[in-house]
C-alpha cells in the first residue's frame, strides 16, 4: 500500500529518470539539489538505507518513480519518501516511537528505525503476509538489520486502519495509502505533540499533516496533491 503516482512537475521527472541507474548516494544528492531533502539527518538516513535493497529484482531502484511490488501495491517514489521524512523529522528523534501503516517493502520503516535509534521503536504494519516476509528479509540486508535483531524495529501482519495499539501513543505515524477519511484509531494512537502524515481522498487526494496538540485537540492541513493506492481491506486490495 504505497504511493502510486505523485504530481511532481514533469520536467523534474524527465531529468531524474534520464540518469535512471545512478547509485543511492547520487539519488539523495539529486533530492537535495531540488530542495526535496533539506535536513542533514534525512539525507544521512536515506544514504544509509539503500533503496536498491527494498525493490523487487529487476527493478530500477534509483529512478524517481513508484514501482510495483506485487499484490496491487507499490513502493513510493523516492521524492515522496523524502518529503514524508522531512515532514516527520522532528517527531523521529532518538527515543521516539514511529508507526508505518502499509509498510510494503519496509523501506520507510527502516528509515524511521534509523532515526529513532535503538532507544526508540519503529513498527511497520502491512496486511499482506508475503510483503511482511519480504520486508523483513530486506531489512535484514540493510543498515537497519541490527535494530531488527535487537527488537527496536519490527514489522507485523495487521490491518493498518486499526493502527498498532501496543505501540501507542506514537510520536509519528505515516500512512502509505489513501483513506477516504482519517481513521479514528490512528488519531487516538497519536501522542499529544505528535504528528501523522496521511493521504486522504478518493479520486482527488491530498497529503494531509495531522498535528495533535498537547490538550488533545487536532489540527489538519493539506501539504500537496498526491495520488496513492487506497487504504482498504486485504480482500479488496487483492481483488482490485
Amino acid at each position: 500500500m504505497e504511493v502510486l503516482r505523485s504530481l511532481l512537475p514533469r520536467f523534474l521527472r524527465r531529468l531524474w529518470t534520464s540518469g535512471s541507474h545512478g547509485k543511492n548516494k547520487e539519488l539523495v544528492e539529486r533530492l537535495q539539489l531540488y530542495g526535496i531533502i533539506k535536513s542533514k539527518k534525512v539525507a544521512e538516513v536515506m544514504e544509509a538505507i539503500d533503496r536498491g535493497v527494498f525493490v523487487p529484482p529487476g527493478s530500477a531502484p534509483y529512478v524517481d518513480s513508484p514501482m510495483p511490488i506485487g499484490y496491487n501495491a507499490t513502493i513510493s517514489a523516492p521524492h515522496m519518501h523524502a518529503a514524508c521524512l522531512e515532514l516527520l523529522e522532528e517527531h523521529l528523534q532518538p527515543g521516539m516511537k514511529a508507526l508505518d501503516v502499509g509498510s510494503g517493502t519496509g523501506y520507510l520503516t527502516a528509515c524511521f528505525a534509523m532515526m529513532v535509534g535503538p532507544q526508540g521503536r519503529a513498527v511497520g504494519v502491512e496486511h499482506i503476509p508475503e510483503l511482511v516476509d519480504f520486508s523483513i528479509n530486506n531489512i535484514k540486508n540493510s543498515a537497519a538489520s541490527t535494530l531488527l535483531k535487537e527488537g527496536s524495529l519490527s514489522v507485523h501482519v495487521a490491518d493498518g486502519r486499526l493502527g498498532w495499539p501496543d505501540l501507542a501513543p506514537c510520536d509519528a505515524i505515516h500512512v502509505g495509502a489513501a483513506a477516504p477519511e482519517i481513521p479514528q484509531p490512528l488519531i487516538d494512537q497519536l501522542k499529544p505533540g505528535g504528528r501523522m502524515v496521511i493521504p486522504v481522498g478518493t479520486m482527488f487526494q491530498d497529503l494531509q499533516v495531522v498535528d495533535k496538540k498537547m490538550d488533545g485537540s487536532v489540527s489538519i492541513r493539506s501539504e500537496t496533491p498526491v495520488r496513492y493506492v487506497p487504504l482498504t481491506s486485504k480482500a479488496a486490495q487483492l481483488h482490485n
